[in-house]
């Protein structure tokens, strides 16, 4: 199978062609074995159109013929599958605490998956990390290497047009850190394939609408921690005019760190933690009984939100009223959210989401006390599917698309 042409769906308008074999092969990929009625009756296309469209994949290879389904009189109609070993791509994202790398087939069945800790601080250090991550799990799989067809690379961040230099927005009080390497040539540089940079949160949103929810969703946010958004429209990310959409929170150069902190639960920028770890510590340093002290080894300065996550499982009272402050202020900005997009599903994802159901409720309670009555009614809250892949398998589905938008 040929290498995908390295231009981006988001980076032009969708030709009818390729709207058409966008809409038959994900139908395939999530329904087979289907026959060609069905494929027609799902994508209301007529079955001459989808017959000839089918054709041709088999044809290419990206589509097999199968068994022969029931018939309700006359021939029986065969079924078609992807043929999920037509390609490869590999994914790889960039988390709160770890990188994870996955290699998956057409179907998005994961072949190969790695996962290791992040550097401490953003920086090119970490591109270079991902870079080796994503070569060593290509060794590691035992496939063709030859039909690996894309890379989709998963980044926090503001990314420039070519996803060639990106903008990390900081931590609280601290300038944001400009990294001047080409992501995208690196990655192409070592492993010889096209490449595609996305936002972490945009990247997240899609790989949960595309490989998880229902079709019929339209309308959604991901929440990337307390930092991003990701925000589907219609079906498709929406990024903004340079990139930039889904910033979660204003924060200026001029700001103290002390004026940077009153504003986080509000309108300012947060911790990717959402503030859990520093409420701890202050918790701990005034003397509050908690098991968290026994997890640090009675050193309070050296909590991290592993530690919190441990003591929401063992229902430790502090890291619960920690948790769940936390997770009521973040749902006041996600009822900001829902008056403003009116979505059907809000997802939380990043990391934050292992604190489990005292964070979810917390964010349920709020967006419903702060949301209007027609927002809250009709938003769902709910856990990323995928946890800490999300990020990884979004930039696959990225890739996907591309493979089957140009099939």
């Amino acid at each position: 199978m040929p290498m995908i042409k390295q231009i981006l769906l988001k980076d032009r308008i969708l030709t009818d062609k390729e709207r058409k074999n966008l809409a038959i092969l994900e139908v395939i990929r999530k329904n087979g074995p289907i026959s060609r009625t069905d494929i027609s009756k799902i994508t209301e296309l007529n079955i001459v159109t989808v017959s000839n469209y089918v054709n041709h994949y088999i044809k290419k290879g990206l589509v097999i013929e199968g068994e022969l389904d029931e018939s309700t009189g006359g021939r029986k109609p065969v079924l078609v599958e992807l043929n999920s070993k037509a390609g490869y791509i590999v994914g790889v994202g960039l988390n709160m605490m770890s990188i994870v790398g996955v290699l998956v087939d057409l179907e998005i069945n994961v072949i190969a998956e790695l996962k290791k800790e992040r550097p401490p601080e953003n920086s090119e250090a970490v591109i270079e990390s991902m870079v080796e991550m994503a070569s060593e799990i290509i060794e590691k799989a035992e496939i063709d290497k030859e039909k690996i067809v894309g890379v989709g690379v998963g980044v926090p961040g503001i990314i420039d047009e070519r996803g060639r230099t990106i903008r990390w927005p900081q931590s609280l009080g601290e300038k944001d850190l400009s990294v001047c390497l080409s992501i995208k040539d690196t990655f192409e540089k070592r492993l010889n394939i096209p490449t595609f940079v996305e936002n972490d949160a945009n990247a997240a949103v899609l790989g949960e609408k595309w490989l998880g929810l229902d079709r019929d969703v339209r309308h959604m946010l991901y929440m990337f921690s307390g930092v991003g958004c990701g925000i589907l429209i219609n079906g498709e990310i929406y990024r903004g005019a340079t990139g930039a959409a889904g910033e979660l929170g204003i924060n200026s150069p001029k700001a103290s760190k002390e004026t940077a902190h009153e504003m986080a639960t509000q309108l300012g920028r947060w911790e990717m933690d959402i503030g859990m770890v520093q409420t701890a510590k202050e918790a701990l340093a005034k003397g509050e009984r908690s098991l968290m002290r026994d997890f640090t080894g009675g050193e309070p300065a050296k909590l991290g939100f592993k530690e919190i996550v441990r003591g929401v499982k063992e229902k430790d009272a502090l890291a619960l009223k920690v948790v769940e402050k936390a997770g009521f202020e973040l749902g006041k900005k996600i009822a900001f959210l829902a008056n403003l997009f009116n979505p059907e599903i809000v997802v939380i994802g990043g990391g934050i989401e292992d604190c489990g159901a005292p964070l979810l409720d917390a964010i349920k309670t709020a967006v419903k006390e702060w949301a209007v009555e027609e927002a809250s009614a009709q938003v769902k809250v709910i856990p990323s599917a995928f946890g800490e892949n999300a990020v990884a398998l979004g930039v696959v589905g990225i890739v996907a698309r591309e493979v089957f938008a140009q099939a």
